[in-house]
């Protein structure tokens, strides 16, 4: 991509652009493109790096960053607790392993604790 914002164009889509992939119509993965029976999503427990809090840990999530947004404000619902979606990873604060596992088996996902 180059270093300069578009000011003005003529094209009557323009406006109805992604503001993401930049395509009309947009060519990003929707949120109905992930089929959750078919995947498998593995949770842990992280401390290292974190000033010794805990952090429950989701990995090995599919490529959809719209839906994973999404399922991460459901998690926050659900646990009563913060948390971020960074780098294809969903991260819950504190220790909430058995709840998450529930929660994604109860919309299709198969899930596995990792770690110790």
């Amino acid at each position: 991509m180059s270093d300069y914002e578009l000011v003005y164009s003529d094209d009557p889509n323009f406006k109805k652009r992604c503001q993401k992939c930049s395509k009309f119509p947009c060519a990003c993965a929707k949120k109905e493109d992930l089929v959750p029976a078919s995947h498998m999503l593995k949770i842990r427990l992280e401390k290292n790096g974190r000033g010794g809090k805990s952090v429950t840990v989701i990995f090995e999530l599919p490529p959809n960053e719209a839906y994973f947004k999404d399922l991460e404000k459901k998690l926050k619902g659900v646990c009563g607790t913060g948390g971020s979606y960074k780098n294809n990873t969903i991260e819950i604060q504190g220790d909430h392993r058995e709840k998450i596992k529930s929660f994604l088996e109860k919309i299709g996902f198969k899930t596995k604790l990792a770690g110790g």
